[in-house]
């Protein structure tokens, strides 16, 4: 017992020191925000970033709600009614008429029972295999994924534009654009790290401020600080940009290197992380653009790992 009380605290502490580790850069290594209509659909793969982004854990967006009708077989008032219905009250009553038998009346009762739950049986077999035959085209590519659009291009290497997702709310990205997501890479990083919440508030959406909030909010109490320093773009390409009604987004797949850690508020001393060594990070951050305030530019709306 002794052994196992100091291998749980061993654990415990391991857990402590890797969660703070998890929380010292901007975002916490979590999956929030919103990417509008896209934000529980997986970005494509990219060059930068070729692993399935992880889903997003915490939006204020919720998932659609499903329109598909109920299947007429589902629900508790189904359960009983029509042909099983029927069945199911033919084989209560022959049982009925086999306990409280009343003569030649419920024998006849009886055999005609026995011969409907007879046919009813067979009914059921049938129609069960002519609905497995129907069903397969239905989930023939069932968990298959869609094609991913071709990887885009380096745009730190080649110094062009990428194209935006395929379909009707394909959106075209500037140079300009892809040089403001790298200067509001570095900007978020350095407002969060000095805790200026009304500069991240220009440049993150509402809902992302209020996750960055939080997040300080909680490392006052924990008596700590963030600090992040010498952000600096490695690689990224755009993964899809499109536009919904009223405003315009961009999904793009960063690789960046950073030296990040936590310092106690009071000491000054390095919590978690390495004052000199520099940390690698890919992520997908995806900025919104609204049409009900152009000059704002483009805003942070959700991040997830890659």
């Amino acid at each position: 017992m002794p052994r196992l009380g100091i291998t749980l605290a061993v654990l415990a502490l391991a857990a402590w020191l890797a969660a703070d580790l998890a929380s010292a850069r901007v975002g916490g290594g979590g999956s929030f925000g919103s990417r509008g209509t896209r934000t529980y659909s997986a970005p494509p793969a990219t060059n930068t970033a070729p692993k399935p982004a992880a889903p997003i854990e915490k939006s204020m967006t919720s998932p659609s709600a499903p329109t598909a009708a109920a299947p007429a077989t589902g629900g508790f008032a189904s359960r009983f009614g029509g042909l099983r219905g029927l069945l199911l009250g033919g084989l209560i009553a022959a049982g009925l008429a086999s306990i409280f038998g009343i003569g030649a009346l419920a024998s006849v009762l009886g055999f005609a029972l026995q011969m409907l739950l007879i046919v009813g049986a067979v009914w059921l077999v049938m129609a069960f295999l002519r609905s497995r035959r129907t069903g397969e085209p239905v989930f023939a590519n069932a968990g298959r994924r869609p094609t991913p659009v071709q990887p885009e291009t380096d745009y730190r290497a080649s110094g062009g534009a990428s194209a935006g997702a395929a379909g009707p709310a394909m959106l075209s990205i500037s140079q300009q654009d892809l040089d403001s997501f790298e200067r509001l890479l570095a900007d978020i990083q350095s407002a969060y790290s000095r805790e200026d919440t009304d500069r991240l508030g220009r440049m993150t959406t509402p809902e992302m401020l209020s996750y960055f909030s939080q997040e300080l909010a909680n490392n006052a109490r924990r008596g700590v600080r963030n600090e992040v320093s010498g952000v600096t773009l490695l690689q990224g390409d755009l993964a899809e940009a499109w536009r919904e009604p009223g405003s315009d987004y961009a999904t793009v797949a960063m690789r960046y290197a950073l030296r990040d850690t936590l310092i106690d508020r009071a000491s000054g001393r390095v919590v978690s992380g390495q004052s000199e060594r520099d940390d690698e990070v890919t992520e997908l951050w995806t900025f919104r653009r609204d049409d009900r305030d152009r000059t704002s530019g483009w805003q942070l709306s959700a991040i997830q790992q890659a």
